[in-house]
C-alpha cells in the first residue's frame, strides 16, 4: 500500500552513494537545458519568461516522486505551451495579469483532470487520440511553433491576426522593410552554436552554451539600447498626433469593457428575477457595447501598427538631450547617432512623459528574484466552462507525450510502467505547480533523453533539477537580464525541428489509406484554423471515431473456400471457387446493435446468389462479443433460413459469446448438434447431408476428397 501511495520508496532498494552522485549530476545536466528552454516556452505560452522558471522547480519534483518513470523529465514543453496560448488568447491579452491568472488556473484544471483519470484507472481514454491524429497535429504544431518565433528572430512587431497564417504574412511583410539586423544575427549565432555543438559533442549542453555566449555578447555590445523621453522630443507632429489618438482610444477600451461587464451582470440578475424585458434590454446593450469595443480595438490596432513602423533617427542636442526625427526628415547638417529608433508600443496608453524608445534589440529584461509564494489559484466558474475543453485536450495530449517518452525509455531500461500512476504523477505535478504560479506542463522528450544519457538511476535526478532551478531563482536571475529574445526564439525553433516527422504520414498511409488521410486532414486543419488548435485536433478525433464506427457498423463479412495451401480463405480476395451447396460465412467483429442487421443482409445476399444452397455455416471465430440485439438477429436468422429450406450451423464460438447464447436459450433453438468447435469439424459433419445428389465432381471445401 505504501509503495502504491508513495512510489518513490522503491527507489531506495539497493540505492548507493554512487547512485546519488550520478542522479545529482544528471539533475544538474537537465537543469542546464531546462532553464533556457523553460523561459522560451513560457513566452511561447504568452507569459513573461520567468514563469517558465516557476514551472520548472515544483512540477519536475512532484511528477518524479509520484509517477512511475524514473527518468521522465517533466516541465514546460512546446506543444502544451502553444495549446495554453491558444486557449487563453480569447480571454485576455497575452502577458497581462488576467492572462497569467487564467494560465495558472488552467494548470490546476489540467492537473485535476489528469489526477481523476489516474485515480479512476482511466488511462485508456488517451486512446481516443489515435496515432494518425497525434502525428498530424504534432507536425502542424511544430510548424506553427517555429513560424510563431519569426517576429522575434527578425526583431519586428505585428499584431496577431485572426488566423496564424495571416499573422505570418504580416511578419514577412514587416521583415522586408523593418528587420533589425543585430537581432537577426544574434538568433543566427545561437542557431550556429547549437547546431555545431550538437554534431561535435551531443554531451555538451549546446543550449546553455548558446545562451551564455549571446548573453555576454549582448551585455558587452549594448545590444539593448532603450531610453525614456518626453513626447516633446519627437520632432514629427504626425507621430505626436498619432500617439495622442492611440492613447485616447486605449483609454476607451477598459471603460467599454467595464460597461459591458455591468450589462452582462444586469442581464444575469434580470434572468434570475424572471424579468424578461430587462433581460432583453441588458442583452441588447451588452451586444451594442461588444460591437463598439471591437471597433475601438480595431482602431487601436491600426494606430499601434502605424506607430510601430515609424523609423526614427536621434540627433544629440547641445544640452545632451535627444530629438527624434522621422527617417529621411533629419535637418541638413545635423548628425544622428546612426541607430534606427522605434517607439515601444504595447496594449496600454503611452506615457507622454516617459515614452520608451528602442534603439537596439529586445532582451528578457528584469526577472523577479526569489521563489513565488505557494497559494491556491483563484477559481472563476465562468472561465472554467470556457477552458474545460482545452484542459481536457491539454491533459490527454500532455499525458500521451509523457507516456510515449516513458515507454521509449522503459524499453531501454527494462523498467515497468504504470500508465495510471503516471497520470497521477502528472496530475499532482500540475496541481502543485499551479500553487507555485506554474502553467500546464508535461514530459519533455529532449530533456528526458538528456536525463537518460546522463545515467539517471532514479527520480531523484528530477528533484535535483528542481533544486537547481530554485538556486537560479534565488541568486542568479540578474545574469539572465541581457539574454536576447531572438536567442530564445532560436532555442524554440531548434527544439521543435525534431517534432516534424514526414515519415509518420507515409507509415499511416501504408498501414491504412484512411489513417493516412486522417493524419493529413488533421495536419491541414490544424494549420488552417491556428491559433484555434482545438478545432484541428477535434476534427481528427471526430474522423477517427467516424471511421471506427463505420468499420464496426460494416465489418468484414466474407464467404470462405479452400485455398491451395489448404486453409479456408476469403473467396473474393483470393479468387476461389465456392461450393454451391454449403456457404461458410465469416463475420469479423463484435455482433451488436449497430451491425446486427448487416449480418442479416449479407446472409440474405449469399442465399440469393446460390440457388442450390443447402447449408449455411456461420463462422464465429471473429465474433468476440455479442449483445441482445446481436443474439436477437441470430435467432431471427435461424428462423428465416430454416423456413427457406436451408439449414444453419455455427462454428468457432468463443466462451464469452457462448455464455450469452446459453443464457438466452439460443443454443436450444439452433440445436447443440449444430454448434461445432472448428470450421473443419463443421464441414466434416454437414458435407454429406448437403451433397445428396452428388452433382459435384470435387467440392471446393475439401482439400482432396471428392464429393460422393
Amino acid at each position: 500500500m505504501l509503495n502504491r501511495i508513495f512510489p518513490f520508496i522503491s527507489w531506495f532498494k539497493g540505492y548507493s552513494v554512487s547512485d546519488l552522485r550520478i542522479d545529482a549530476l544528471s539533475g544538474l545536466t537537465v537543469a542546464l537545458v531546462l532553464i533556457p528552454q523553460s523561459m522560451a516556452y513560457a513566452q511561447l505560452a504568452g507569459l513573461p519568461a520567468y514563469y517558465g522558471l516557476y514551472a520548472s522547480f515544483l512540477p519536475p519534483m512532484i511528477a518524479a516522486l509520484f509517477g512511475s518513470s524514473r527518468q521522465l523529465a517533466t516541465g514546460p514543453v512546446a506543444v502544451v505551451s502553444l495549446m495554453t496560448a491558444a486557449s487563453l488568447e480569447p480571454l485576455a491579452t497575452a502577458g497581462s495579469e488576467g492572462y497569467i491568472a487564467y494560465a495558472i488556473m488552467l494548470a490546476l484544471m489540467v492537473g485535476v483532470f489528469q489526477l481523476m483519470l489516474g485515480l479512476l484507472r482511466l488511462g485508456l481514454v488517451v486512446n481516443f487520440l489515435s496515432h494518425p491524429v497525434v502525428n498530424g497535429f504534432t507536425n502542424a504544431a511544430a510548424i506553427i511553433i517555429a513560424s510563431s518565433q519569426l517576429s522575434k528572430m527578425f526583431g519586428v512587431y505585428v499584431d496577431k491576426a485572426e488566423h496564424h497564417y495571416e499573422t505570418i504574412i504580416r511578419v514577412i511583410e514587416s521583415a522586408f522593410h523593418y528587420t533589425h539586423w543585430p537581432t537577426f544575427l544574434m538568433g543566427a549565432l545561437a542557431f550556429a552554436i547549437m547546431y555545431a555543438l550538437k554534431w561535435i559533442s551531443p554531451r555538451i549542453p549546446n543550449v546553455l552554451v548558446a545562451v551564455a555566449v549571446t548573453t555576454i555578447l549582448a551585455w558587452a555590445t549594448g545590444f539593448q539600447h532603450n531610453t525614456k523621453v518626453d513626447i516633446s522630443s519627437i520632432a514629427s507632429p504626425q507621430v505626436r498626433e498619432l500617439i495622442e489618438d492611440f492613447n485616447e482610444v486605449c483609454h476607451k477600451i477598459p471603460q467599454l469593457a467595464q460597461e459591458r461587464s455591468e450589462a452582462n451582470e444586469a442581464k444575469n440578475q434580470a434572468k434570475k428575477a424572471h424579468n424578461v424585458g430587462e433581460a432583453l434590454n441588458a442583452e441588447h446593450k451588452a451586444r451594442r457595447l461588444t460591437l463598439q469595443l471591437e471597433r475601438v480595438k480595431e482602431k487601436a490596432n491600426a494606430y499601434r501598427d502605424q506607430l510601430r513602423h515609424f523609423k526614427l533617427k536621434a540627433v544629440h542636442e547641445p544640452d545632451g538631450s535627444l530629438t527624434f526625427y522621422r527617417d529621411g526628415h533629419v535637418p541638413a547638417g545635423s548628425d544622428h547617432d546612426g541607430r534606427i529608433w522605434r517607439i515601444k508600443v504595447g496594449n496600454t496608453p503611452l506615457p507622454q512623459d516617459g515614452l520608451v524608445m528602442m534603439g537596439g534589440g529586445a532582451v528578457v529584461g528584469q526577472i523577479p528574484r526569489g521563489v513565488p509564494s505557494l497559494t491556491m489559484p483563484k477559481i472563476d466558474s465562468n472561465v472554467i466552462f470556457h477552458l474545460f475543453p482545452y484542459a481536457a485536450i491539454i491533459s490527454l495530449l500532455g499525458f500521451m507525450e509523457a507516456i510515449s517518452i516513458a515507454k521509449a525509455m522503459a524499453a531501454k531500461t527494462g523498467q515497468r510502467l504504470d500508465p495510471n500512476q503516471e497520470l497521477i504523477g502528472q496530475g499532482l505535478a500540475n496541481i502543485c505547480g499551479a500553487m507555485g504560479k506554474s502553467y500546464p506542463v508535461s514530459g519533455s522528450f529532449s530533456r528526458s533523453a538528456v536525463n537518460l544519457q546522463a545515467g539517471a538511476v532514479s527520480g531523484l535526478s528530477s528533484v535535483f533539477t528542481g533544486f537547481a532551478v530554485v538556486i537560479v531563482l534565488l541568486f542568479f536571475t540578474p545574469l539572465l537580464y541581457y539574454l536576447p529574445q531572438s536567442v530564445l526564439a532560436a532555442v524554440i525553433m531548434m527544439a521543435v525541428i525534431g517534432l516534424i516527422n514526414v515519415s509518420g504520414f507515409v507509415h499511416a498511409w501504408k498501414a491504412q489509406w484512411y489513417d493516412g488521410a486522417i493524419s493529413i486532414i488533421t495536419f491541414v486543419c490544424t494549420l488552417g484554423f491556428a491559433p484555434h488548435l482545438d478545432k484541428g485536433i477535434m476534427i481528427g478525433v471526430a474522423l477517427s471515431l467516424g471511421v471506427f464506427l463505420y468499420k464496426n457498423m460494416r465489418p468484414k463479412v466474407v464467404s470462405l473456400s479452400r485455398h491451395e495451401d489448404e486453409a479456408l480463405r476469403c473467396v473474393t480476395t483470393h479468387g476461389l471457387t465456392e461450393c454451391p451447396y454449403i456457404s461458410m460465412v465469416r463475420f469479423d467483429g463484435p455482433l451488436f446493435f449497430a451491425n446486427a442487421s448487416y449480418l442479416e443482409d449479407k446472409v440474405t445476399e449469399f442465399m440469393r446468389s446460390k440457388k442450390d444452397l443447402k447449408h449455411i455455416i456461420i463462422v464465429g471465430n471473429g465474433i468476440n462479443d455479442i449483445d441482445a440485439s446481436g443474439e436477437e438477429t441470430l435467432s431471427l436468422l435461424v428462423d428465416r433460413v430454416r423456413s427457406a429450406g436451408v439449414d444453419i450451423s455455427m462454428s468457432g464460438v468463443n466462451e464469452s459469446v457462448m455464455e450469452v447464447l446459453e443464457r438466452t436459450f439460443f443454443i436450444a433453438k439452433i440445436g447443440r448438434d449444430h454448434l461445432y468447435p472448428t470450421m473443419e469439424k463443421a464441414i466434416e459433419s454437414v458435407h454429406k447431408e448437403a451433397h445428396p445428389l452428388g452433382k459435384e465432381e470435387f467440392c471446393p471445401l475439401l482439400p482432396v476428397c471428392p464429393s460422393p
